[in-house]
């Protein structure tokens, strides 16, 4: 059995990890935002489920521009969710249940009122305080035109003219100007800032935007023309490593740099990679002398089918090898819709048509969404490597997609000119109890609103059910622990078209069925199912079983 303890410096290679969104998982002063103390109230939880750790998203000063990641302070906690004596308190307490912590680090920008930032602001065109960002010029006889064609990825230019004339650069939001990586006071600060959570006892960093730091800041700044503005479409358009602001070759220095920070403490801290690029290039961020790990999004991005599922996993694990890392898997996180829903969405659904059209059309039966999240679950959970669990999906919570106008908060509703709902429906606060002003998230209404529906959803509906999710995510996770052995699988050899079937070990076998009509079932002991099984003894479609002998 894999050993997942304290002792062990490589317990993240296989780990389960949850994904704690602070502002929406429980809120302890009545504030109706979510805070460190509730998160650490709400600790037993964690442990109850079976999870090898929790992540916290941003947890410091912020005006929430973007739900936490424009931070003014990298080294503080915003007042509104408490204190570093709460920090350390949360921390003290989720060591004490056997459970690590992994805080969100976001390098590649800061809040625009950030110290350095408000500093630039006020000392004027080609002062020293202004190269700590990316300051340049404008275009045009008036320098009325933005610097180059580069856009934001939330919608518009990524540039924008303060009164001066200057123009600044913000990859995401105005209010999150990017830093400028080329500077030694940035690459020191952000050091102190690896040493200043390490020794308050946190295990290990997701680095959010891990593929944007580095930048192509040689004059004149170059266009990205017809290649595409943001992410992997632009990318695979130029030769790797040479993009004017993503995925550049240089960003891997200041990974090598950072983890002999990592490597100093006892055991070393773990960090894993944000970085939406091509698998072959994911690697690059996972190596030991790296990052150690990065996230592998194909696998919530593919479509529910098993040529598509087996493909995804096979190129997951090869790339994870070609790292030295393990594979990670993912589901869901603060950013996508909820896999309970767009698991039942028809293929080539448009998303976001369908988030604007408050998740009414097109759509199938939301118990069908639910029963794939179960299937895909516990299909992900027998993966080798990191599994990687979002707040609520425990409870098989689906996206709000009908929340009103006026209660959306994320920056892409706004820059996108309302075209684009943004990721609002992920991000309401979870149910605790059946009933109460936020269903036990805290003594007065959420932040965000939540549909009455959650009642049903909650904790409290669920625990201790035979057949909840709740309780297919706990057994699950006690069962995975027992079954853990080596970073491999076979796959076997013959299945029924639409099926997933391979062994993690003589006493674990993990069979998916992905068609849309019932298959036998093979020989061994059923030791969990994601759904009903038939006394006929097969496998019904959209379901998963794990099977020891």
């Amino acid at each position: 059995m894999t050993d997942l303890s304290s002792r062990n410096p490589d317990w993240w290679r296989q780990a389960a990890i949850y994904q704690v969104y602070p502002r929406s998982f429980a809120d302890a002063d009545g504030d109706g935002l979510g805070d460190l103390r509730g998160v650490t109230e709400r600790l037993t939880h964690l442990s109850t489920l079976g999870v090898d750790a929790l992540w916290l998203s941003p947890f410091y000063p912020s005006e929430l521009a973007d739900g936490g990641y424009d931070v003014a302070d990298h080294r503080a906690v915003d007042p509104r969710l408490g204190t570093l004596d709460d920090f350390d308190a949360l921390v003290a307490e989720a060591h004490r249940l056997g459970l690590k912590v992994v805080v969100d680090l976001v390098p590649n920008h800061t809040s625009h009122l950030h110290p350095w930032f408000q500093e630039a602001l006020r000392a004027g065109p080609g002062s020293p305080a202004r190269d700590r960002y990316v300051f340049r010029p404008g275009r045009g006889r008036e320098g009325e035109l933005p610097p180059t064609d580069w856009q934001s990825v939330f919608g518009g230019s990524a540039w924008r003219r303060i009164p001066d004339g200057d123009w600044y650069l913000h990859l995401f939001a105005p209010e999150q100007p990017d830093l400028d990586w080329d500077h030694d006071e940035v690459r020191a600060d952000f050091r102190t800032t690896l040493r200043f959570w390490s020794d308050r006892g946190v295990d290990g960093f997701r680095v959010d935007v891990a593929h944007g730091l580095a930048k192509d800041l040689a004059e004149p700044l170059r266009d990205v023309g017809d290649l595409g503005v943001t992410g992997q479409e632009s990318l695979v358009r130029v030769a790797p490593g040479t993009h004017p602001y993503w995925d550049r070759d240089e960003v891997h220095e200041i990974y090598r740099d950072w983890r002999t920070v990592l490597d100093a403490y006892t055991p070393p801290r773990t960090a894993v990679a944000e970085a939406w690029v091509p698998a072959a290039r994911r690697a690059l961020y996972a190596r030991p002398d790296e990052l150690g790990q990065a996230f592998n999004f194909e696998y919530l991005e593919t479509s529910w089918g098993a040529t598509e599922l087996h493909a995804a996993i096979t190129e997951a694990l090869s790339t994870a090898r070609t790292a030295g890392a393990s594979a990670t898997w993912v589901l869901s996180n603060h950013d996508v819709i909820r896999h309970a829903s767009r698991l039942a969405l028809p293929p080539g659904t448009d998303e976001n048509a369908w988030l604007l059209s408050a998740g009414r059309s097109p759509w199938v039966d939301p118990d069908a969404g639910l029963r794939r999240a179960r299937a895909a679950t516990l299909l992900m959970l027998a993966l080798p490597g990191s599994s990687y669990v979002y707040q609520g999906e425990e409870l098989g919570l689906p996206e709000v997609a009908d929340l009103p106008a006026a209660a959306l908060k994320d920056p892409v509703w706004e820059q996108t000119d309302h075209t684009r709902k943004g990721r609002d429906g992920c991000r309401v606060p979870l149910p605790w109890t059946r009933t109460g002003p936020s269903y036990g998230f805290g003594p007065a209404p959420a932040w965000l609103p939540q549909p009455p529906s959650f009642s049903s959803y909650a904790v409290e509906a669920q625990a201790g059910v035979t057949g909840s999710t709740l309780e297919l995510y706990r057994t699950a996770l006690r069962l995975r622990r027992k079954l853990l052995e080596g970073e491999s699988l076979t796959w076997a050899p013959e299945t029924p078209p639409g099926v997933l079937h391979f062994a993690r070990s003589e006493a674990w076998r993990c069979v998916t069925n992905l068609s849309d009509t019932s298959v036998p079932l093979p020989r061994g002991e059923v030791l969990l199912s994601s759904g009903t099984l038939p006394e006929d003894g097969g496998l019904p479609p959209d379901t998963t079983v794990w099977l020891g002998g």
